[in-house]
């Protein structure tokens, strides 16, 4: 792989290291396994990539599209608490409406592509690249997540975050000491969603285009790189735990990076959903072996 590769794979990891945070918050914080991830990933492409194309402001646009993904976590949140729906259902049901809407946001249209409008990445990237060049992404993508892994942590270490991480643990408990844990479930599913849609949106404005079909996979990505960087990253404090969700993000979309450039090794581009498939066995396999020894 080249130079070139390398840094695509570490600029993708970084975006989707978002979405390992917010499947993070769900899986692990929360114990929910939220599926909306592929619906809420979408959404943030198309709500953002629609408002640019209509001449909104790209910052402007971004923020939309995350506070679509809180709404879309809400939903999620007051079909399992408010209606005593299945989590897994909840999330499937929100999941499946977001497709339609997707469609709806984008006019009707699969598809739409911004390639000669500016984004809140090519407007960074211009104001960067006479100093970094080719790694100018790279350093702003850093940046911002190192910024948003503050704030997670300091909201999670807070008063409102210790009982959210609470209701995780045991929400029947958190119940008797008076923590309202369906509030709490909210609160966490629209986080986790609003980072999943802030991935989408910077991922969707990096590429110029958002499409319908952009989520489709999204929460096995997630998934993984939350799995991955527990592997590699064993650690019990919640700031370490952070960092490992985008470090196994980064070694996911590396690896990848490898599968659909691996010709040499007799791989091709659709053995992809098979080097992922493995990849998820060996990071839940590893930890169980290493403790056996």
């Amino acid at each position: 792989m080249t130079i070139l590769q390398l840094t695509g794979a570490l600029e993708l990891g970084l975006i989707y290291g978002l979405v390992a945070l917010g499947v993070y918050l769900t899986f692990r914080i929360l114990n929910f396994p939220d599926l909306t991830v592929d619906g809420s990933f979408p959404l943030g492409a198309a709500v953002s990539i629609s408002m640019i194309y209509a001449g909104y402001n790209p910052v402007f646009a971004t923020f939309a599209a995350i506070i679509a993904g809180c709404i879309a976590g809400l939903i999620t949140g007051i079909l399992a608490t408010r209606f005593k729906i299945m989590d897994l259902i909840s999330g499937i049901i929100t999941m499946t409406a977001l497709y339609s809407v997707n469609i709806r946001i984008m006019q009707g249209k699969p598809n739409i592509s911004i390639m000669n409008q500016s984004t809140i990445i090519t407007n960074l990237k211009a104001w960067v690249s006479p100093y970094l060049g080719m790694f100018s992404l790279s350093v702003i993508l850093i940046v911002l997540i190192a910024l948003i892994i503050y704030i997670l942590y300091r909201f999670l270490s807070s008063q409102l975050g210790l009982a959210i991480r609470a209701t995780g643990n045991n929400a029947t408990m958190a119940r008797a000491n008076g923590i309202a844990d369906h509030l709490m479930i909210l609160i966490g599913l629209a986080l986790s969603n609003g980072l999943i849609a802030l991935g989408g949106s910077l991922f969707a404005q990096e590429n110029a285009f958002s499409d319908v079909n952009m989520g489709i996979g999204t929460i096995i990505a997630g998934f993984a790189s939350v799995i991955l960087g527990e592997a590699l990253i064993p650690a019990r404090r919640l700031k370490y735990q952070l960092l490992a969700c985008i470090f196994g993000a980064i070694v996911y979309r590396t690896i990848v990076a490898f599968a659909l450039n691996g010709s040499d090794f007799g791989l091709e581009a659709t053995d992809l959903n098979l080097v992922t498939a493995v990849i998820l066995t060996v990071a839940l396999v590893y930890p169980k072996l290493k403790g056996q020894k």
